[in-house]
């Protein structure tokens, strides 16, 4: 599995916004981009995604930008990294063809399903608000052992 820097950017805008606007303030591609170093064209692209899916609202006017669409305990990191296009694969299977082209699976096949699977758990399972909270067990990561 490999994150482009598209899903990693996407989670890091998200927790700006939601740390720099509370919820209520807009804001901007600019300012997200300074604080971040991404450029503004790159969050252009991640945002359409973003607010496709509803997770950003898109504020007009002066004092525009960007707001969460729901709490950030309502948000998977998950959900983020689809809306950017990412997947969570770490073995070549597809459709009825597995790793070896064949409808035999490779020798290796069960350990990176199960670590897929464990991650997808995770991802699904933690949420902006978790990253927020330093108590929270996004930093317990034994947890993927259960």
């Amino acid at each position: 599995m490999f994150l482009t820097t598209k899903g990693r950017y996407a989670v890091a805008a998200m927790i700006d916004i939601i740390i720099h606007g509370n919820g209520k303030t807009p804001i901007s591609l600019a300012q997200i981009a300074e604080r971040q170093g991404i450029s503004i064209s790159y969050l252009e692209q991640i945002f359409l995604q973003l607010k496709k899916h509803n997770l950003v609202k898109s504020v007009k006017g002066p004092g525009g930008g960007y707001i969460v669409d729901r709490d950030p305990s309502q948000i998977p990191v998950a959900e983020i990294l689809l809306a950017a296009g990412e997947t969570v694969k770490m073995t070549k299977c597809q459709g009825s063809k597995n790793c070896t082209g064949t409808s035999a699976k490779c020798k290796t096949h069960h350990i990176w399903a199960t670590f897929e699977n464990k991650i997808a758990k995770y991802l699904t399972s933690t949420t902006m608000a978790d990253i927020l909270e330093p108590n929270s067990n996004f930093f317990k990561l034994d947890e993927l052992s259960s």
